[in-house]
């Protein structure tokens, strides 16, 4: 078995300054790192307990089933705060039958997104 020390998404957009905007600015991914110069620079950005890091460029879209899943503490609160940044949400939160609270967005490549919440009568969640 490979000994894994870090990992991380390398996402290479169509537009990197647009989906630069996107993960820093509409919903406040925080900058771990930059690297390089000019407009295809890399960014990486803490992704919870790991990070995407948006580089380079590419001339189609990343995979269509591509999909980043992204837990918060309230789905409820990230949708008010979202949609005041004017990020278009594709459904609101709705708690799911596996009792988890989704909501779905989408990145300017079309990148799906769920913003996951877990309640705290979830399994998930530990309890001592």
């Amino acid at each position: 078995m490979v000994h894994v020390l870090s990992s991380r998404v390398l996402l290479r957009p169509t537009d990197p300054e647009r989906s630069r905007a996107f993960y820093g600015e509409a919903l406040g991914l925080q900058i771990y790192r930059e690297f390089g110069t000019g407009p295809e620079r890399g960014t990486v950005y803490f992704l919870g307990g790991g990070f995407l890091e948006v580089s380079g460029r590419s001339e189609a879209p990343p995979a269509p089933g591509m999909q980043l899943w992204i837990q918060v503490a309230d789905a409820t609160a990230a949708y008010e705060e979202l949609r005041a940044k004017g990020v278009e949400v594709l459904r609101e939160p709705r708690r799911e039958p596996w009792g988890l609270v989704e909501m779905w967005l989408a990145d300017p490549d079309g990148v799906r997104i769920a913003v996951v919440e877990v309640p705290a009568d979830h399994p998930l969640r530990y309890r001592p």
